[in-house]
């Protein structure tokens, strides 16, 4: 519903208050930073829209009409009401309550993600989450979500807000046991003929990218891989010594740096993948929802989620 209220109708308000409330247009400009003659032609302005004198003009004291009186009543109640509610927002930010509901990667949130809010939810225990983990693309508009983390690019709507956490690289690997069997692949070529994991989704397995140092960047699928629509299993796979599979450097760094993956075709990787949090706009100033988003970024500006740039 439109208040009918321009950005200079409001101004034209706070400048009728801070005048009445001083004894003389002079005064008034001295406490709003501008000159008398701006602060007169502010209130008549706003005489005129209104349709009635509000002031009594004298050169010896400036005071209020009957209808400036009922009108800064009403202007000074709609200013606690706005003061009140910003005081109660503020409030919320140091202890904030309520909802919020955020949907992301099952492995990237089950292992990098529950952490960072889990600590949050000890630190704010009015704070509730509903969280959901799967893999699918979802808006977070039509399902009601207050929060999506999610790898890849981004399709660009003017609903949403997004702000990048990190720039992933895809590491292609295989757990010791299987390149020891199927030996190392050299190339896309050499892939053919390997057992491969590829994630799922809508009816068909994600295609893996790949480009080699100097070329394009090149699409590939695998005619025989085991298609898995969760991350999670995708990874238990892989360690299981399956195939090999293709994974966002989050969810594999651990088990490289243990010695129970190995990255192969490192010469092939291809550009990063960015992972943002996106929020609908409608959303932007719900307090419970900046704080949370105010933590990923800070925790991305650590390097908590892998490189920034």
């Amino acid at each position: 519903m439109s208040t009918g209220l321009s950005a200079e109708s409001l101004r034209g308000i706070t400048n009728f208050v801070i005048t009445a409330k001083s004894t003389s247009f002079t005064e008034a400009a001295e406490q709003l930073g501008i000159t008398k003659s701006a602060v007169g032609k502010s209130v008549a302005r706003l005489e005129e829209r209104l349709g009635t004198r509000l002031f009594h003009r004298s050169t010896r004291k400036l005071s209020l009409t009957s209808d400036g009186e009922a009108y800064l009543t009403s202007c000074l109640s709609a200013l606690e009401i706005l003061d009140s509610a910003e005081n109660t927002l503020s409030r919320r930010q140091e202890n904030p309550a309520g909802t919020v509901r955020i949907d992301m990667p099952a492995s990237f949130g089950r292992n990098l993600m529950m952490p960072v809010l889990i600590e949050m939810m000890t630190r704010y225990p009015a704070l509730r989450l509903a969280l959901t983990f799967n893999d699918r693309l979802i808006d977070p508009v039509e399902e009601g979500v207050d929060l999506v983390l999610r790898l890849g690019e981004l399709q660009s709507t003017d609903e949403l807000i997004a702000r990048r956490l990190s720039q992933q690289r895809l590491i292609l690997c295989a757990s010791p046991a299987y390149l020891e069997q199927n030996g190392l692949p050299a190339d896309m070529e050499d892939l053919k003929s390997h057992y491969c994991i590829m994630g799922y989704r809508r009816g068909a397995p994600l295609a893996w990218r790949l480009r080699k140092v100097g070329e394009r960047e090149v699409k590939f699928i695998s005619p025989t891989a085991h298609q898995i629509s969760d991350g999670d299993a995708m990874i238990q796979a892989c360690l299981a010594g399956l195939g090999i599979a293709q994974f966002p450097e989050s969810m594999v760094n651990s088990h490289i740096a243990a010695g129970n993956l190995i990255s192969v075709m490192a010469d092939h990787a291809p550009i990063p993948v960015e992972l943002n949090v996106i929020w609908p706009r409608t959303r932007h100033l719900i307090p419970r929802v900046r704080l949370i988003v105010d933590e990923l970024l800070k925790k991305a500006g650590e390097g908590y989620f892998g490189t920034l740039k």
